[in-house]
């Protein structure tokens, strides 16, 4: 599914990824934390294939094959899905475009056949339903004026609706509520299969008691300095990070 292979990466003169290495099956979900400025997001950001990081060192593999010189749409195209910390907000463009233009350059870039307006409103409509997405926000600018809950909301069912090999959740619990926390996790889970993989990047373990992770790992200083089982994650809950931080140093 995705294997990341000792990956270096920087911005400018600053190394922030120091050789990155894990591996993530089909069917499973693996978490990421660590404390502020360990790489956690820097590390989603060269998967997605984000602009201004160069990577160094290493590779990273989506079924097999090397993305790192994919731009990000064709990474998108090959099944791969990012959910933002801060999703950006975009007026003049209602949400129903944006999701309709996304689905739509998919299909096309995959061979596939595009959905009709109508079809495709048949089809946000059921999984908006089934996430709680009120219909009048598909109206709406995209994100103008959500809530952080309702643009979390948003990203899964954009991601229900593109229905990707491999999703990333770069600290989708961000600023969330726990009745918000509670409708994104169910959704993610609502998604996972046995042919879809996830990586969660959290600081927290709150939100790993309802999307339940494969395997934990913690990300300090650039490098993954300690991996375990969801009980990693009640530990990091309870000791902090202060350990893996000496231990990275």
């Amino acid at each position: 599914m995705l294997e990341i292979r000792n990956l270096h990466a920087r911005i400018g003169d600053k190394e922030i990824l120091k050789g990155v290495t894990l591996s993530v099956k089909a069917g499973e979900v693996a978490a990421i934390m660590g404390p502020n400025g360990s790489g956690k997001s820097t590390l989603s950001y060269v998967i997605a294939g984000r602009e201004g990081y160069e990577v160094t060192q290493g590779d990273v593999l989506l079924d097999g094959v090397s993305i790192l010189d994919m731009p990000p749409n064709e990474r998108a195209a090959k099944g791969l899905f990012l959910a933002f910390q801060y999703p950006l907000e975009i007026p003049g463009v209602t949400t129903h475009t944006f999701l309709r233009t996304a689905m739509n350059a998919q299909r096309k870039a995959r061979g596939e056949t595009e959905l009709t307006t109508a079809d495709f409103m048949k089809v946000m409509n059921a999984a908006a339903g089934k996430l709680g997405v009120a219909r009048d926000m598909l109206r709406r600018g995209l994100n103008v004026g959500f809530s952080g809950g309702e643009k979390k909301r948003l990203e899964v069912l954009q991601m229900a609706l593109l229905e990707p090999r491999f999703g990333i959740l770069d600290e989708t619990d961000s600023g969330l509520d726990i009745d918000a926390l509670r409708i994104v996790a169910e959704g993610v889970n609502t998604l996972r299969s046995p042919e879809r993989g996830f990586l969660v990047i959290t600081h927290y373990q709150r939100l790993l008691d309802y999307i339940v992770p494969d395997s934990v790992h913690v990300l300090s200083a650039g490098r993954i300095v300690k991996s375990g089982g969801k009980e990693l994650a009640h530990e990091l809950e309870k000791n902090g990070y202060r350990d893996y931080v000496a231990t990275a140093a």
